[in-house]
């Protein structure tokens, strides 16, 4: 198996994930330095202990992440957690590093496309805004009975979607933002979609959906980001012949 520099592939990362076209809530790429080269990387949706233990025991070099470690409304204390996620990549110099809206927008190995091409829509276009670019997709299915627009959302995600179904039937039309993007319910509303696809739900979202004659999926958000840190990883395996294994550890939420 071939090796490729570490500051190469985050270079490669940073420009084809575009990271300067979307402010953030914390540094995105390089979050802890490792080695210098790098034989096999692992995915992950999420930056933690259990992630990086794993990681350890992979042999893995590289650890790219939907979700790092570090956040702006994070304290700047390294105890508790914090101390051990560090210690163990500290210890194995394992290099992680996060992307996050970027790869929720992203056109090719994004969340939002990935899924949008999973559930089979046509007519797919960037949907959502966020600081003026959009974040998400939309589509549409030539009349999908919504009991069959549900199986399907479950089956891409592998998931049992909490749903509030107060739109048509069949579903036409379609809006998702992966994660915890359940206050664009309302952009999807004003939009006048069908149905809209995100992560996770909080408790005034069942009434805006009845009261905007829409259905509403939170498929989990752990779920919905599984898809682009797979690919991402997947693309590097391709690009520089690397080894990849993504590291699946099933959150609830």
């Amino acid at each position: 198996m071939k090796t490729a520099s570490r500051d190469e592939l985050l270079r490669y990362l940073h420009d084809y994930l575009k990271v300067g076209d979307y402010r953030d809530f914390g540094p995105q790429g390089l979050q802890v330095e490792g080695r210098a080269e790098v034989r096999k990387v692992v995915s992950g949706v999420s930056g933690s202990a259990a992630l990086f233990e794993a990681a350890a025991a992979a042999g893995a070099d590289l650890v790219i992440v939907h979700h790092g470690i570090f956040w702006d409304r994070d304290p700047r204390v390294v105890k508790g957690g914090l101390k051990r996620r560090l210690q163990l990549l500290l210890e194995h110099e394992i290099t992680l590093a996060g992307y996050h809206l970027c790869l929720d927008a992203h056109p090719e190995v994004g969340n939002n496309i990935l899924a949008a091409r999973g559930l089979r829509l046509e007519n797919i276009q960037p949907w959502g805004d966020y600081n003026g670019k959009p974040i998400g997709y939309r589509g549409e299915w030539i009349g999908l009975p919504v009991e069959n627009a549900v199986r399907r959302v479950n089956e891409l995600y592998g998931s049992q979607a909490l749903a509030f179904l107060y739109g048509p039937d069949p579903v036409r039309t379609v809006g998702i933002i992966s994660g915890g993007a359940q206050g664009e319910v309302r952009a999807a509303i004003e939009s006048q979609l069908d149905m809209y696809i995100t992560g996770e739900a909080s408790e005034y979202v069942m009434h805006l959906a009845q009261e905007g004659s829409i259905h509403f999926l939170a498929a989990g958000h752990y779920n919905t980001e599984r898809l682009g840190i797979r690919a991402v990883g997947e693309r590097l395996a391709r690009e520089f012949g690397i080894e990849h294994e993504f590291i699946d550890l099933p959150n609830p939420v």
